[in-house]
């Protein structure tokens, strides 16, 4: 089947998409966190509803944007979904400028602040070579993650309605708010969105799937010392940030990011702000696997009780909670939807490339919610800052791989 998209379509509505700030801000107790999110989510409202989806809502409650696009075949068919989030990350994305650079060639581009974007650099950039790339100014991000995944997904809309020849089972729309900030998908409405399976298009390489993550949990641990003068400081300070010094170098040494890679784990000390009388760490704990998971809280808690040994009573107290779960210990137990994602990527002429993936997506949440949500690609590189990029050709490889997805899985093909 060959699929001629709009590639000046789908480069049109991302550049409208990544300037609307919809930077996401943790704490705040409005949901989404940020009103550009509001206002990105208004606007696909209308588009989605101009295009000819059903069901277009927008729920005030979680901020989710949700359509449906019914199925066109008698066959029983399964229903899958497709989701990307409107949110962007903890960095600048005030008046963000796109900027569009056809036929790109490798040469270096030069940003006006003085940043340069080469292949040197990020040789990833080599995978372009001839298409249109977008990127920022240098100031800002871009967006691409994951306003590229929005305008796939919107494209993917956009044909099927227009071809209805081509057959699928019933496919529902979801775009939700602060992903970046791991909130997002608590309030996701699992029971109303009723797909026997969805995908999130969020971060990789055109033909990437992800469907491992890590088990996620965030430790923050509170000092009390005692602070008295130095000079009279003998046998009577306590200083809390010696403790939380301590507490860093007892974590083993080389179980850090910065030292670790595909299925390793990690301990992370995110933040340490601290005096002589009271100090802060806040930490997260990563591990793809679930037992290895559990012991690494263990020792983390047993760290902290050997440092509270040493007084008549605890100067450190830990408050941890779990944030999101592996979802291969569900996805495994059915792995049709990555094998229909192997076939729609092989299908749009890619190569399918299965990566654990070293953080989380909506979908770890939305799997644990009775939805298995693999990770597809969005076709970007060097998220969440100013050498953000992705091609136009990219965003069009997104929609080609699940239009091809939607007809393999009414056709029955894949098993």
């Amino acid at each position: 089947m060959t699929i001629d998209l709009d590639l000046a379509q789908i480069q049109a509505d991302f550049i409208r998409y990544a300037k609307i700030n919809t930077r996401s801000y943790p704490g705040r107790d409005t949901t989404p966190s940020t009103p550009g999110q509001t206002e990105l989510a208004k606007l696909l409202v209308q588009q989605l509803q101009d295009l000819g989806l059903q069901d277009v809502s927008l729920n005030d409650k979680n901020g989710f944007v949700t359509a449906t696009l019914p199925a066109n075949t008698d066959k029983p068919v399964k229903s899958f979904g497709i989701i990307a989030h409107l949110d962007t990350a903890d960095y600048n994305a005030e008046n963000v400028q796109p900027q569009v650079h056809p036929h790109y060639d490798g040469s270096p581009i030069e940003f006006a602040n003085g940043l340069r974007l080469t292949v040197e650099q990020f040789p990833a950039l080599k995978q372009y070579f001839g298409q249109t790339l977008i990127t920022g100014d240098g100031t800002t991000l871009l967006g691409v993650d994951d306003k590229a995944g929005i305008a796939g997904a919107v494209a993917t809309a956009r044909y099927l309605l227009a071809h209805p020849e081509i057959k699928h089972g019933l496919i529902k729309f979801g775009f939700g708010p602060d992903e970046e900030i791991g909130v997002g998908a608590d309030k996701f409405d699992a029971k109303e969105f009723a797909t026997d399976f969805a995908y999130t298009l969020d971060n990789g390489d055109p033909g990437q799937i992800e469907y491992e993550t890590f088990n996620a949990a965030q430790a923050t641990v509170t000092i009390e010392g005692t602070s008295v003068h130095p000079g009279e400081a003998k046998g009577l300070m306590v200083n809390a940030n010696t403790l939380g010094r301590q507490l860093d170098a007892a974590l083993p040494a080389f179980d850090r990011p910065e030292f670790s890679a595909g299925h390793e784990g990690y301990f992370l000390l995110l933040k340490f702000h601290g005096e002589i009388s009271e100090a802060q760490l806040t930490y997260i704990i990563r591990d793809f696997d679930h037992q290895q998971f559990e012991a690494r809280k263990a020792y983390f808690n047993k760290v902290v009780d050997e440092l509270n040994a040493q007084f008549e009573q605890p100067r450190l107290k830990v408050t941890m909670y779990d944030q999101y779960y592996n979802m291969a210990d569900i996805i495994n137990k059915d792995p049709y939807p990555l094998r229909l994602a192997e076939a729609g990527i092989k299908a749009a002429g890619l190569t399918p490339k299965t990566v654990p993936f070293r953080g989380g997506t909506d979908g770890s949440k939305i799997t644990y919610q009775g939805i298995p949500t693999p990770n597809l690609f969005n076709g970007g590189i060097n998220f969440h800052g100013p050498y953000e990029v992705v091609s136009t050709e990219a965003m069009g490889k997104i929609a080609e791989t699940l239009i091809h997805m939607a007809q393999l899985n009414a056709d029955g093909t894949v098993a």
